[in-house]
């Protein structure tokens, strides 16, 4: 099949950013860049059954590389580790694939809300202070604490969902 390399830079052009960011912080910047190649190739060969759903797709697809490149580094034995400057230093060190991927994802959807709402969510749900703790160290009221934790939740729902990530 002729690969129509419009299409193709397009699909670069319109998520590679995104999701090289998001690549990058599993694998490194050198790899990212191989894995968003491959992922956009795979994409628009395959494509996802509509277009609505295609970044969501692209992600997973990108997800699915990660994850397979790194089933494939731990089969064959390593004489000298391979370890970039941000490469597979947190797997190396006991974190498994999937919780650091997991952290990846978060980190990317997290940075896709707004900062008011990402700073409740972190203050309320990740650093577990209590909405009055909260209020006191932002310097807005109780009851603004509490609503931006539910509408952030409520963004922080839709970037997952549009990153692919399933419930």
């Amino acid at each position: 099949m002729p690969m129509d390399e419009d299409a193709v830079a397009a699909l670069y052009r319109d998520h590679g950013a995104a999701l090289r960011r998001f690549a990058r912080g599993a694998v490194g910047s050198e790899q990212a860049e191989d894995i968003v190649q491959e992922a956009i190739i795979r994409v628009w060969r395959q494509g996802p059954p509509d277009a609505s759903s295609l970044r969501a797709y692209l992600y997973r697809t990108v997800r699915n590389l990660i994850v397979d490149q790194h089933r494939r580094a731990e089969r064959r034995p390593h004489a000298v580790a391979p370890l970039g400057e941000d490469g597979f230093d947190a797997v190396a060190d006991g974190e498994p694939m999937q919780e650091l991927v997991d952290r990846v994802v978060m980190e990317e959807a997290l940075a896709r809300i707004t900062p008011e709402h990402r700073q409740a969510l972190i203050a309320v749900h990740y650093r577990r202070l209590s909405v009055a703790e909260a209020a006191r160290e932002l310097g807005v009221p109780r009851g603004t604490v509490k609503s931006r934790c539910f509408y952030g939740l409520r963004s922080l729902r839709a970037a997952l969902d549009e990153m692919g990530v399933d419930r």
